[in-house]
């Protein structure tokens, strides 16, 4: 932990900034706790151990980590965020309505248990099987040991489907014991969203949920949705059923349930259930207690905000005066019909008034962060707590409805050929004077309370020259500030997160690594598309290879060429010349591309036959990097 400094926490102690009053004008009531009765309905009990561990022993989850959220807002912490982050990390078992139960507080999202007449129906089993695991035997300790007849997947995101091995075994699940339940598309997208850019998208992530941060008024306090993500064993068992249309309806261990589907929503594959005979309505990710991001700042495909507002319209039409509860994947539960219409309208109009206002603003010629620097939801919207943004942002979701339409560039020819931007630091210190005169700038932009532009300033220095070490440490202060101030968590772990890499350097390691299921359920295109982008054409230069890949436990053959610094596939190629034809069971083939594994070990001990020229592979694997997840963000080696 980052030690802290004194002087500085005095000096943030008097910033009016981050006094903010008890009910900052126009916003929401503080004085309205109907949240905070929501939150606390329903509660059974929570474990005795807070502390969820691993099979080596390592803690994945401490329930006891939040306990400091108890009492007032401190200085350092937005008084908004503390209320979110307090009602977030309501820990344990909660019955939302007759046969329905969730478990809350052990993960950045819930988990849902539906009573059938034989066992458990099971919504979105967490992150990882650690703390699926423990949800379940907190049920089964309080209402009875019920097997798991049916897993519903919402949606194709991590935290939806990854504990889904603490709760089922695969025999159950091939026995026809178990049916899992998920959206068209589910497989597909949840394999494939994060292979193609997931080195960078989970260095990122370490920002986003301020992964590597103590948790405490200092540090990470949640992640707006939900506490934290828990970093145990991510795992999948792939759905046996797939839901196509919306009004489809099953009948599971005597439970009926219908289906709406959602792409292109939260997730490209998502569902919302209704359960009929329990006026009961699950949103899945669609619907939360913030704003959510069109555009997560982890990075992913720009998300369609007509499309969410126009599908929540759909649910209203659908179940609005036909549910007595609502419940979600985050957060807690809202109760009675009025309720329930008013948030949805509500939370609809919202994402319906990011998309139109900002494409109004765009026809009238304004850029991406102009728009995001005016655009305010009207009173009405922003009132509502549900809509305030401690995970997505209106900021941020602005300049996300631009890029999908118009893309990164704003029109401005100077940006058709940006400078690089240490070389653009550079040449910017120069002109200011050199780095005493910007640092002075930057220290007097700080003292008056201009924290943005002083970050601005700090963040060129240090871009100029990475070694500027009180350069590095003005804009953690900077950072420190405006991560104090923001109302939104997950730019408090950002800014923290970079704050913390400036002053130590960064941090690696200890995370949950890439999910063996996630490997085994890669189809062998995606793969290959990952070999292509692993490719450094540097390395490969004007040299070429050759090599079939045939995989008999799959009955695949594919080409793999490389030339011109590209790297071409095929399946079920035409006979033609090769360097070599590599024979063996796609598992082997995944050991050697993605762990390491030796050829020539695996053809000595007859798992791989090589015909051809033995060293064509070799060549090629040779070519492929290695990504390093620890790449630098807030400066420049």
């Amino acid at each position: 932990m980052r030690k802290l400094i004194l002087p500085l926490i005095l000096a943030l102690s008097a910033t009016s900034a981050l006094a903010a009053p008890a009910n900052p004008a126009p916003g929401p009531d503080f004085a309205n706790r109907q949240d905070f009765d929501f939150a606390d309905h329903g509660f059974v009990a929570t474990r005795k151990d807070p502390l969820i561990k691993a099979a080596d022993g390592r803690v994945v989850w401490d329930l006891s980590a939040y306990d400091f959220l108890k009492g007032p807002a401190p200085a350092t912490v937005n008084p908004s965020l503390w209320r979110q982050s307090q009602l977030l990390t309501k820990h344990g078992l909660f019955k939302v309505t007759e046969g329905v139960w969730q478990v809350r507080g052990f993960d950045i999202s819930n988990v849902t248990f539906i009573a059938g007449k034989t066992g458990w129906i099971v919504i979105d089993p967490l992150t990882s099987q650690e703390v699926a695991k423990a949800a379940y035997e907190l049920v089964t300790e309080n209402l009875g040991a019920r097997p798991v007849v049916a897993l519903i997947y919402t949606h194709s995101h991590t935290d939806h489907f990854g504990g889904a091995r603490g709760m089922v075994a695969q025999a159950d699940v091939d026995a026809g014991r178990t049916q899992v339940i998920a959206p068209a598309g589910f497989l597909e997208h949840a394999v494939s969203e994060n292979i193609i850019a997931g080195n960078a998208m989970g260095r990122r992530a370490t920002y986003q949920f301020g992964y590597f941060l103590p948790k405490g008024p200092m540090g990470q306090v949640s992640s707006g949705i939900g506490a934290a993500i828990s970093p145990g064993t991510q795992t999948l068992i792939p759905p046996t059923v797939s839901i196509t249309a919306t009004g489809q309806e099953m009948v599971v261990d005597g439970v009926r349930l219908q289906f709406q589907i959602t792409p292109g929503t939260e997730a490209p594959s998502e569902m919302n259930i209704y359960l009929p005979d329990l006026h009961a309505l699950c949103m899945a990710e669609n619907a939360n207690a913030s704003q959510h991001n069109v555009l997560t700042p982890r990075g992913a495909l720009v998300r369609d905000a007509k499309a969410w507002a126009d599908y929540l319209t759909e649910s209203i039409r659908l179940y609005g005066d036909k549910t007595d509860v609502m419940f979600t994947s985050h957060a807690w539960p809202r109760f009675g019909q009025a309720v329930v219409d008013d948030f949805l309208a509500k939370h609809r109009d919202a994402y319906k008034y990011l998309h139109d206002q900002t494409v109004r603003m765009m026809n009238e010629g304004l850029t991406g962060n102009e728009i995001a620097n005016r655009l305010k939801l009207p009173p009405a919207l922003d009132r509502e707590w549900y809509n305030r943004g401690y995970y997505g942002s209106l900021s941020f979701n602005s300049r996300a409805v631009y890029q999908r339409y118009m893309g990164w560039y704003d029109g401005n020819p100077v940006n058709l050929t940006p400078l690089e931007p240490a070389d653009e630091s550079a040449r910017y210190v120069a002109a200011m004077g050199g780095a005493k005169k910007v640092l002075a700038a930057a220290r007097a932009a700080h003292a008056t309370g201009d924290d943005r532009w002083a970050s601005q300033l700090l963040n060129r220095l240090v871009y100029a020259d990475a070694k500027n070490q009180p350069a590095r440490d003005l804009l953690a202060q900077v950072y420190d500030s405006m991560a104090y101030a923001t109302e939104n968590a997950i730019w408090r772990n950002m800014y923290l997160s970079a704050a913390s890499e400036l002053r130590g350097g960064i941090k690696t390691g200890g995370g949950a690594g890439v999910s063996i299921d996630l490997i085994r359920n890669m189809t062998t295109p995606m793969l290959l598309d990952l070999m292509s982008v692993r490719l450094n054409a540097d390395k490969a230069g004007a040299d070429h290879a050759t090599v079939d890949l045939v995989f008999p436990d799959r009955k695949e053959h594919f080409r793999v060429a490389v030339t011109n610094g590209v790297l071409i596939w095929e399946a079920d190629p035409k006979a033609g010349a090769t360097d070599a034809t590599l024979t063996l069971n796609r598992p082997v083939f995944l050991m050697i591309a993605m762990a390491g594994g030796n050829l020539a070990a695996m053809t000595q001990s007859g798992q791989a036959k090589v015909e051809g020229d033995p060293a064509a592979f070799g060549k090629m694997m040779s070519w492929m990097d290695a990504f390093k997840p620890d790449f630098p963000i807030v400066w420049r080696p």
